[in-house]
């Protein structure tokens, strides 16, 4: 089964703010960036902790209507117990499946606003929530 795929480095990670929304960074998929010390086809396996790539660990600029002037915030992901190994292998640490689609949040740090006559007047939502999938370019890393 497709769920099976392990993820090694270079495979991809998608990531959704839900609309209206947008986390420009995130259009493209992103690839990850494995951390194990095991491989597969010559290329290390992602191990917990791999899920969020290191180039969208810092924050990101968002937009959110009818905010025109962007914000910054912090992105976070929680993956499921089907997008891990059962068992932990590297580091004591469970192997990243491809597995199901799993939660996004993005906490906003300094909110988009909007402005007025009377000042500019800033988006008062905490955090936005989405979806992610992980997108593997490997068919031959098949968990046992």
């Amino acid at each position: 089964m497709a769920e099976d795929v392990i993820m090694v480095d270079g495979d991809m990670i998608q990531i959704t703010i839900n609309p209206p929304t947008v986390v420009p960074t995130l259009i493209p998929p992103v690839p990850l960036v494995a951390n194990g010390f095991t491989t597969i086809s010559d290329k290390k396996v992602c191990i917990e902790g791999d899920e969020l790539p290191p180039s969208l660990k810092s924050p990101l600029q968002y937009m959110s209507p009818p905010y025109v002037i962007p914000g910054m915030g912090k992105l976070s992901v929680t993956l499921k117990p089907a997008n891990k190994t059962s068992v932990s292998t590297d580091m004591d640490k469970k192997m990243l499946l491809k597995g199901s689609t799993f939660d996004a949040k993005f906490e906003v740090q300094v909110p988009a606003q909007q402005p007025t006559p009377t000042g500019p007047v800033p988006d008062a939502t905490p955090s936005y929530s989405g979806t992610c999938q992980f997108i593997s370019m490997n068919t031959l890393s098949k968990a046992e």
